[in-house]
């Protein structure tokens, strides 16, 4: 395989891994109803700077390319510390790092002042693990930190071949 073939390859994986982890975030929030946390947000972000990272391979002179390739690797390591960092909320081995995570705080003794002090919308707490298969006990955080795993080492599999193989 050329150079830049190889180099499209793995951008088409970042982006392909990128669309499958956002898209069963919308599918989970938008077709099963399930509202995602402050975390669960939080998530989402690396996997976009990833899609528009693998965007960017093959516009990008070769020597660019890999550069912007090897700006994957803190972007997967982001993601699977965001994973870690829920699935430890969701375990109450620590607590949340954001107030929106946490119930409500109302305040007021009459119920006029207490609703007013109540959040616009309301947020599901992060500390409320989501099962999406009946009977199996692994929440959408600890698969998202399975998921990231798969695709580092792809990644890095990716990198190493290529590098392995030919120049890149």
């Amino acid at each position: 395989m050329r150079q830049n073939t190889r180099q499209s390859v793995l951008a088409l994986l970042m982006i392909m891994a990128g669309f499958s982890a956002l898209g069963v975030a919308w599918w989970t929030q938008h077709e099963l109803g399930i509202m995602p946390c402050e975390l669960c947000l939080w998530e989402r972000w690396p996997w976009r700077v990833l899609v528009v990272l693998g965007v960017m391979v093959p516009v990008l002179p070769s020597k660019w390319g890999r550069v912007v390739l090897w700006l994957c690797a803190p972007v997967l390591l982001v993601a699977e510390g965001l994973a870690i960092c829920h699935a430890g909320v969701e375990w109450k081995w620590w607590p949340s790092p954001f107030p929106a995570c946490h119930a409500a705080h109302v305040v007021g003794r009459t119920l006029a002042e207490r609703w007013a002090s109540m959040p616009l919308v309301p947020s599901k707490p992060c500390d409320a693990p989501t099962y999406l298969i009946p009977g199996l006990p692994v929440s959408m955080a600890v698969m998202g930190g399975v998921f990231t795993l798969v695709v580092f080492v792809a990644w890095s599999t990716g990198m190493v071949w290529s590098k392995n193989n030919r120049r890149f």
